[in-house]
């Protein structure tokens, strides 16, 4: 049961940092809107990892995080290794294909490629910070795409709180870092814990983002807080 209850409470997470990222760009149909290149390379990265694994028994040995090996890589390659089986594997590229691309209509690509590389990078710097540097020595930790999704999807709640236009939006921007601060204390939820940090790291971006070029949301449609 305690099971359940995680998984359930953190796609509860996914569905709300979903619901903020399309509050934030809009809901014009997808043949609107530009291929998301990044986030369509990110995806086939994720898919190409899986297919190594299934190719080449020792992958996750040679690639994943496990605190025991030496390699600097371990921290870049293991985002992309899977382990959680059949449903986690899917759940995981499928919240990374549509967070990233969600991402990257907001951010655009060098702004959403550099907040997912410090989704995968600032975490445990940030726990050393706060007194959490023990490494976990669960192997279901040592691999996964989802804390660096998790991590990118809190930025685009940041994002609509900056550009939100009703309170609706403020509320549910808000109850992203409410909600992933709750199952860290509950339930000691990783997800919901990289999901503050994200959120704080989009919430320092967004006044920076709005000075780069081709940085300029466009007024929302209604019900929208915000388009890019």
């Amino acid at each position: 049961m305690d099971a359940l209850i995680f998984n359930l409470t953190t796609a509860a997470l996914m569905v709300l940092m979903f619901k903020a990222g399309t509050a934030l760009v809009g809901q014009d149909p997808l043949r609107r809107r530009p291929i998301p290149w990044a986030a369509v390379a990110l995806t086939v990265l994720a898919i190409a990892a899986v297919v190594l694994q299934h190719l080449w028994s020792g992958a996750m040995g040679a690639l994943d995080d496990d605190p025991s090996k030496s390699g600097w890589w371990r921290v870049l390659t293991s985002v992309f290794m899977q382990n959680g089986g059949i449903m986690g594997v899917a759940w995981n590229i499928a919240t990374l294909a549509v967070i990233a691309a969600l991402a990257q209509w907001f951010w655009r690509s060098p702004v959403m490629l550099a907040l997912f590389l410090a989704g995968i990078l600032l975490p445990q710097h940030i726990d050393a910070l706060f007194g959490q540097a023990d490494r976990s020595t669960d192997p279901r930790n040592f691999a996964g795409s989802s804390g660096a999704t998790y991590f990118l999807g809190s930025t685009l709640a940041a994002g609509l709180l900056w550009f939100a236009s009703s309170r609706a939006d403020r509320l549910l921007a808000l109850s992203v870092p409410v909600l992933g601060l709750a199952l860290w204390i509950a339930q000691s939820n990783g997800h919901g814990l990289v999901a503050v940090y994200g959120f704080a790291l989009g919430a320092a971006v967004v006044p920076l983002a709005r000075r780069f070029p081709r940085f300029s949301p466009a007024p929302a449609p209604a019900g929208a807080a915000s388009q890019p």
